[in-house]
């Protein structure tokens, strides 16, 4: 572990074990707003042994599971394959199920963002929705594009629970309407999936929804003292921008100096 003065440690995966360019390409985001945030990003190589990873670990303060162009196989979640599901990525759910292994062990803190929640989710023992459209019914099924992509800065909105921990992180860099300080926290959010959390897995829970359709938008730990917290959209993308997005990256860093005390 690092000494106090050293900044948290923040293992992330590589996204993807067989399209390098692509996890090349992705990784960077991630690693810059870790960096903003007052932590130093350790990259996980998905070529390595089990030992090899674990070795890793130990001198890593906490998870972040990043997105992928993988879904998770449904054989680990009981399901049939749906025939829009991508192929899935053994090494990178192997690598993932080894640094929550760690993570949950030691009480190290952990964020998932897009693929890494419903990487998150499953490892919980939780299903997901393998393909959005054909899970909502016709009448809200054509309000949001969850698919939009990185081009597009705001796909739609998400309703963040008052009594959340990832209520307590965004609030404070957003300035809220009477109407917003009552109920859900709504904030703008980008969006780049086809899949979401159905059954939640153990030891977590909802705390935000599409605004517009209902599909789940985060889930955190319901454990007080370990930070577990996932958000299906990418605040990667717009941490040196939004003041939203910075704030969750420096509350998970924040929650990796202390447990690296």
């Amino acid at each position: 572990m690092p000494g106090l003065d050293m900044p948290p440690r923040i293992a992330i995966p590589m996204p993807h074990s067989f399209d390098s360019a692509y996890a090349e390409k992705s990784i960077p985001q991630y690693e810059r707003a870790v960096e903003l945030a007052g932590g130093k990003a350790v990259r996980v190589r998905l070529d390595q042994t089990p030992d090899e990873i674990k070795k890793v670990m130990e001198r890593c303060d906490a998870v972040l599971l990043p997105g992928s162009k993988a879904d998770v196989d449904p054989e680990r979640f009981k399901a049939a394959r749906s025939p829009h599901t991508a192929v899935a990525d053994p090494k990178r759910d192997a690598a993932d199920d080894l640094l929550l292994d760690d993570a949950y062990q030691s009480r190290k803190p952990v964020l998932g963002i897009c693929y890494g929640l419903q990487s998150l989710n499953v490892y919980r023992h939780g299903s997901l929705i393998q393909h959005i459209p054909d899970f909502l019914p016709p009448e809200t099924r054509d309000k949001v594009n969850h698919e939009a992509g990185a081009k597009v800065a705001v796909a739609h909105t998400v309703a963040i629970e008052q009594a959340s921990r990832l209520s307590g992180i965004v609030s404070p860099a957003r300035q809220r309407s009477t109407s917003e300080v009552r109920g859900p926290l709504v904030v703008p959010v980008n969006s780049s999936h086809h899949q979401s959390a159905d059954v939640i897995g153990d030891g977590l829970r909802i705390v935000a929804r599409c605004a517009e359709d209902g599909i789940v938008e985060a889930l955190e730990g319901t454990a007080p003292d370990h930070f577990v917290v996932a958000v299906q959209w990418h605040p990667e993308r717009s941490a040196e921008t939004d003041a939203a997005s910075r704030a969750i990256f420096r509350a998970f860093v924040e929650a990796a100096g202390l447990s690296a005390r």
